[in-house]
C-alpha cells in the first residue's frame, strides 16, 4: 500500500500535541495525501508534505510504563509527573495514577 522503502518519521499512537496552525495546516496536507491505513503513518506522511519533523518527548509512554509492581514509588505522584501519555494501563491503575496526581 505504500510506495516508499519506509515510512517517513511518525509519532506513536496515542497522542501528540501540536498547535492550532499546525493543526490547520495537516488537515489542509492530508487531503493532498493518498489515505492510509495506518493513522500514525498517515499522519507522518502529512507531517513530510509540510517537512515538520515529528519530536519525541520522554514523555509520551506509547510502550507503557516500566516499573517495580512492589514498589513504593508507585503511590508516589513524583513518580507521574513528566508523563503526558501513557498507555497499556488498565482502568483500575489508571484510576490509582489519577488518585495520586
Amino acid at each position: 500500500l505504500y510506495n516508499k522503502n519506509i515510512y517517513p518519521p511518525y509519532a506513536g499512537g496515542g497522542g501528540f500535541i501540536m498547535g492550532g496552525a499546525l493543526a490547520k495546516r495537516l488537515h489542509k496536507a492530508s487531503e493532498t495525501v493518498e489515505l492510509f491505513p495506518i493513522d500514525d503513518v498517515f499522519l507522518g506522511m502529512c507531517l513530510e508534505v509540510l517537512k515538520v519533523p515529528p519530536v519525541g518527548h520522554g514523555g509520551f509512554k506509547t510502550f507503557g510504563i516500566v516499573r517495580n509492581k512492589n514498589s513504593n514509588m508507585n503511590k508516589e505522584p513524583c513518580f507521574y509527573r513528566s508523563m503526558l501519555v501513557v498507555h497499556k494501563l488498565l482502568p483500575p491503575d489508571l484510576l490509582k495514577m489519577w488518585d495520586l496526581v
